[in-house]
């Protein structure tokens, strides 16, 4: 198979960066079945647990014929642990008055004084002025996320996501030049968005890989604009988590597949996490 092009070998119109352990082809979420050593494929998994068969290249249909849109899926259990943490720590905001914000939310000069937590914790609150700050991150969450996590595994997905909050937080920490304050996953899912932009730029060369890339390119370009249309955005966190889900999708592009290919993404993630929260610490 063209390294260039990587789609899962049951199922050629998917493009896919997970392997199975054994043979080491490509899979696509739906053919991978976990296993004490990581995914496998229907063909060495030797429960075989899903019937799943071979279809020819072109965009997937509904059973009525029409193309089925390739956005969101299935609730997947650390996508759906994320937003069910944010969905209660926003009704606790309410019930709680600022008690919430107080404690968790980002302070340039509370974090500077010790309480470096907050870096990450704040990626877990919104405003409450503004439904649609909550609303925009978990829907970006859920379109971004499912995939992703089906692709690299919960462990990995989550070191991502927190390691992409603290790398917003700490960006926002060090580029803020006076006291403010930050909460809200913008941070976060803008590392998703660049994990997501890491891999189609890898596949950039095949047609499918292209108009993929130039979606998030889009969705990326018109985010990173809305700071000079809308007021009291925290641009700084939405550059570090988009560079720390970068760094993190390119390492773990140049892992070698194996048993240990699972292990590896999740030491990475957790690694450029725990680098963000030094420097929080080191504020």
């Amino acid at each position: 198979m063209d390294l260039a092009q990587p789609v899962c070998h049951r199922h050629n119109d998917r493009i896919t960066f997970l392997r199975c352990s054994r043979c080491d082809r490509y899979i696509c979420p739906d053919c991978s079945i976990d296993s004490a050593v990581g995914q496998r494929c229907p063909d060495c998994s030797p429960q075989q647990p899903r019937r799943v068969t071979t279809r020819a290249a072109g965009p997937a249909r509904t059973g009525g014929g029409s193309r089925a849109r390739n956005v969101g899926g299935s609730l997947t259990p650390a996508v759906l642990a994320i937003m069910a943490i944010t969905v209660v720590a926003y009704l606790l905001q309410w019930a709680l008055g600022n008690t919430i914000r107080n404690n968790f939310a980002h302070a340039t000069w509370l974090v500077a004084g010790g309480e470096w937590w907050r870096g990450v914790t704040a990626a877990f609150l919104h405003s409450k002025s503004f439904f649609f700050h909550i609303l925009f991150n978990m829907y970006f969450l859920y379109v971004l996320g499912p995939r992703m996590e089906q692709q690299v595994g919960s462990a990995s997905f989550i070191g991502l996501y927190l390691g992409s909050a603290a790398g917003g937080g700490a960006a926002f920490q060090f580029l803020v030049d006076e006291r403010a304050w930050a909460l809200g996953a913008s941070g976060a899912v803008f590392g998703l968005l660049g994990a997501a932009l890491a891999g189609a730029f890898r596949v950039r060369k095949t047609p499918q890989g292209m108009a993929v890339f130039r979606q998030l390119a889009f969705v990326l370009a018109i985010n990173l604009f809305l700071p000079f249309v809308i007021g009291n955005v925290a641009w700084e966190a939405h550059l570090g988590g988009l560079a720390a889900g970068l760094v993190i999708a390119v390492i773990w592009q140049r892992i070698p597949p194996g048993p240990k290919l699972n292990r590896s993404r999740t030491m990475t993630a957790w690694a450029v996490t725990a680098i963000a929260l030094a420097l929080l610490w080191a504020a």
